[in-house]
């Protein structure tokens, strides 16, 4: 069976990091505080169990421990419409939980298409990963970032822009030597 969680770890260090397409993503990498965690539920409600659960446990972790996390789901999730629902789902128990202040979700799927842009647009590269994951965000940790960051709101319009000039081939073939370990 493959290795969902090296692959993830060879995405964030070869895309995310490597493309710079999150330029706050390598301090938690090289200090290790990225807590990867693997779901092997199938079933829509099962990946919404486990995630509610993570959503909890990660909560009670020290930022030092895990600075930020992904909870990789490489069996389930595989439609990207069910995969929202389940993020529009967890979106509301985090609020109902209050935990909202606390953290925040962001998405990566590897179909992943902005409402409004083709499928085959380099742009959506910015949030396609080796399989359906949940990022877990601590918002002390990103407002500590952001404010550090002279503007933030350049940050996806560059990335737009160096995805779409490397085109589908290059990106794909940065993609796959994640895929194939």
């Amino acid at each position: 069976m493959m290795d969902a969680i090296a692959q993830t770890r060879c995405w964030v260090k070869e895309v995310v990091i490597g493309l710079n397409l999150c330029p706050f993503a390598r301090a938690p990498f090289e200090a290790e505080s990225i807590r990867y965690q693997l779901c092997n539920a199938v079933e829509d409600d099962a990946v919404y169990a486990a995630l509610i659960r993570e959503l909890a446990d990660f909560a009670q972790l020290p930022p030092q421990e895990a600075e930020t996390g992904l909870f990789i789901v490489p069996q389930g999730l595989r439609d990207f419409d069910h995969y929202l629902d389940v993020l529009e789902d967890a979106q509301a128990a985090l609020e109902a939980s209050g935990l909202e202040d606390m953290l925040q979700l962001a998405s990566f799927h590897p179909d992943y298409c902005f409402e409004g842009m083709e499928t085959d647009d380099p742009a959506n590269y910015t949030n396609r990963s080796p399989h359906p994951m949940f990022h877990l965000i601590r918002q002390d940790g990103l407002a500590a970032a952001l404010a550090g960051w002279p503007d933030p709101e350049s940050i996806p319009r560059r990335n737009v822009a160096l995805l779409r000039e490397m085109g589908l081939d290059g990106i794909r073939k940065l993609l796959d030597k994640c895929v194939k370990l």
